[in-house]
């Protein structure tokens, strides 16, 4: 996962453009993906799909001709969407285009354009301060002009054609924790998913933010209508804890299986409870949809000082915390599958266990954690109640409560509830 950070970091991306063609062709040696263009000026609900927008240099050169900027030795020099330009001007005419961070001087901030005609160039603060009054030549060879909106889409079918959702954005160029570690990780689910059999089928998104999510569900409003659970990553790959946006709902499935894994794993953790600011889960979850859609990362947006920033760069990520991210969710992904209602095939007072080898001598050592799960499952199947409510108020891991309830299955004291898939 690390090494596909490293290798899609460079990538010039935006909201259009080759980049994302070249960041998806690469997904797609990993995973099957079925890359949709979708051509500019096609109306999505009250938003339009934008020209495309491609650069194949940038610079500023000083009067000596040397580049004091330069395009070609990072991406964020550029301020994405940038309309072309190739000018001589005074460092007073050129300084309202320049961006900088002065409280962090040694850093090139990220700074966009997309809806507004315009161009500029992103610099240390500490670069800013050396430019010496003079001549400058400034050239932004890039293209705005009709074209398409490029967005990727991997869905492996299950036993039903109920969804689980994973979105992540591949429109920022060089950010490797606010973009690649999201994109990484949405990859290797999907690997890890396409070998095993799924009882729902998982939809993964690779789509410009913002205007991505609002094409895609404008696009597919009755295939939305499936979508059970979802998932937006991102910020996944930094050295702190996880962080976890609810869905609208607060409540839905997908909130509380996040919880509850979040909780047995037995390290710091936040949630947060939604808003309608952050990443595309606000477009999910915007009330003409309510998709049960929650936003998984670490770090919040905005919360770290190398955010949108040159310092967001493959060292900023953690392969362990990749890692760790990949198993969490599929722990989740675990909970949502096996989330099934039961009856107690034998509801009038406790089945004997020990008989059928289910229950050990308990003596003064107490009930072992999967005795105690089985007691709990036999007591709340009444074909109400969810594994996942179960492992909520009994306290215990959910892969206990699943184990005791395979067992249970399989010596005929346990059946799945009516109408359950």
């Amino acid at each position: 996962m690390h090494a596909l950070v490293r290798e899609l970091y460079p990538f010039c991306r935006s909201i259009t453009g080759d980049g994302v063609r070249a960041t998806l062709a690469r997904i797609a040696q990993e995973i099957p993906l079925t890359v949709h263009e979708v051509p500019s000026g096609t109306p999505v609900f009250d938003w339009t799909v934008p020209r495309e927008w491609n650069i194949r240099d940038a610079w500023v050169k000083n009067a000596a001709g040397e580049r004091v900027i330069d395009f070609r030795r990072h991406n964020l020099h550029v301020v994405s969407y940038s309309v072309p330009v190739h000018e001589r001007m005074s460092l007073a005419e050129l300084r309202p285009h320049l961006h900088s961070l002065p409280a962090q001087p040694d850093l090139i901030p990220y700074r966009t354009s997309y809806y507004k005609e315009a161009w500029g160039f992103c610099l240390p603060h500490s670069t800013l301060e050396r430019l010496p009054e003079g001549e400058y030549e400034v050239c932004i060879d890039s293209t705005l002009e009709d074209g398409h909106l490029s967005y990727g889409e991997c869905l492996l079918e299950g036993d039903t054609a109920d969804e689980v959702l994973v979105s992540c954005h591949v429109c920022h160029p060089s950010l490797a924790n606010d973009n690649m570690s999201g994109v990484s990780v949405a990859t290797f689910l999907a690997k890890a998913l396409a070998g095993s059999r799924r009882r729902y089928s998982y939809r993964f998104l690779f789509i410009p933010g913002t205007i991505g999510s609002i094409t895609w569900l404008s696009r597919n409003e009755d295939r939305a209508r499936a979508i059970r659970h979802g998932l937006v990553l991102t910020c996944v790959g930094d050295r702190a804890g996880f962080t976890y946006k609810k869905s609208r709902r607060g409540d839905a499935q997908i909130d509380r299986a996040i919880a509850h894994v979040l909780e047995h794993a037995g390290r710091p953790h936040a949630t947060l409870d939604f808003s309608p600011y952050g990443y595309d889960e606000r477009q999910y979850c915007s009330p003409g949809f309510n998709l049960p859609v929650g936003c998984l990362m670490r770090s919040q947006w905005g919360q770290f000082p190398e955010y949108h920033t040159s310092a967001d760069n493959p060292g900023f990520v953690d392969a362990g915390s990749l890692a760790e991210a990949r198993e969490t969710v599929l722990s989740v992904f675990d909970v949502l599958e096996h989330d099934l209602r039961y009856l107690n095939l034998k509801p009038q007072c406790e089945p004997q266990l020990g008989k059928r080898g289910l229950y050990g001598a308990m003596g003064g050592s107490g009930v072992r954690q999967i005795e105690m799960a089985m007691l709990w499952v036999l007591n709340l199947s009444d074909g109400s109640c969810g594994l996942l409510d179960i492992a909520e108020r009994s306290g215990l891991p959910f892969g206990a409560i699943h184990a005791a309830a395979q067992m249970l299955r399989e010596h005929d004291l346990l059946a799945l509830a009516p109408g359950t898939p």
